[in-house]
């Protein structure tokens, strides 16, 4: 089977052409994939199924074989083969978690590829997360660390086609990614599960940002994480609503429209080969 090799901001994905059907991937062969033991390695692996809703349907598996509803950095990556292959600089991307816009944006300084890509309206209720119980989601009970002196406390949640929570650190470089995302994934308030992102505000328009994926563990960037992290330092006012995020892989830009609601995220993508598996 012919795939693509890609990445967006460093997080890594093998790509599958399904659109005529009869792939069939199961959650073992994904994971077998997936593994830089046994396949390729990525973060996800992608199918592009065909559809009648818009340009391209994009089918995606966790590493662990599991699947997942959304993946900013993909449909990037994703809209750019289809852009390549069709000549348009406009696409709509169809997913599990809904249909997302995508456009071909001018190349970085370095002679980058960038796509940016219309994720949406965050959702922000509290059972849009969704939680175990009602909070105010722009900062939850959940500490971590001895309960009289938490290091960690009351992060943003917000779901971009997936749940996700943001703890707001004074030092990136001081916090466990592995150990706390790894607590924090499946805990008990999360009854699907959660993304945990980790962001050090470095001014109203620049940020820092790690991720813990759920069922991925550390990724190099998570795109919807991205979004989900602007959009809680937003709503707590500790950034502007467009800011760019470092990520361990790559920046990306984020702008949450005041006008629109949606969240645009725009960003890096690159091939690194075409092979077979």
């Amino acid at each position: 089977m012919k795939f693509w090799k890609m990445n967006g901001a460093g997080n890594s994905f093998v790509i599958f052409d399904d659109r005529k059907g009869g792939l069939g991937l199961a959650p073992e062969q994904v994971a077998a994939i997936a593994d830089p033991k046994t396949g390729v390695g990525a973060d996800q692996v992608i199918a592009m199924e065909q559809t009648l809703r818009g340009d391209v349907f994009m089918r995606i598996w966790n590493r662990d074989g599991s699947s997942a509803e959304a993946c900013g950095n993909a449909t990037r990556c994703v809209a750019w083969l289809v852009m390549e292959e069709t000549g348009k600089d406009k696409l709509v991307i169809e997913t599990v978690a809904g249909k997302l816009k995508a456009d071909r944006i001018a190349p970085d300084s370095r002679g980058m590829a960038r796509i940016a890509v219309d994720m949406g309206s965050p959702l922000l209720k509290w059972e849009e997360i969704p939680l175990a119980e009602r909070m105010d989601t722009r900062g939850i009970d959940l500490k971590i660390g001895p309960i009289d002196s938490p290091y960690l406390q009351l992060p943003g949640a917000v779901n971009m086609g997936n749940p996700h929570v943001v703890f707001f650190v004074p030092d990136l470089d001081t916090v466990d990614v592995k150990a706390v995302g790894s607590l924090v994934e499946w805990h008990p308030l999360f009854p699907q599960g959660v993304n945990v992102g980790f962001l050090q505000v470095l001014s109203r328009t620049e940020t820092r940002l790690r991720t813990w994926e759920r069922n991925v563990g550390l990724t190099l960037a998570c795109g919807s994480n991205n979004c989900a992290a602007i959009v809680a330092a937003a709503r707590r006012g500790l950034t502007d609503r467009k800011a760019l995020v470092h990520n361990d892989g790559g920046d990306i830009e984020i702008e949450w429209s005041d006008v629109t609601d949606h969240v645009i995220m725009t960003g890096p993508i690159e091939l690194e080969y075409v092979s077979e598996v």
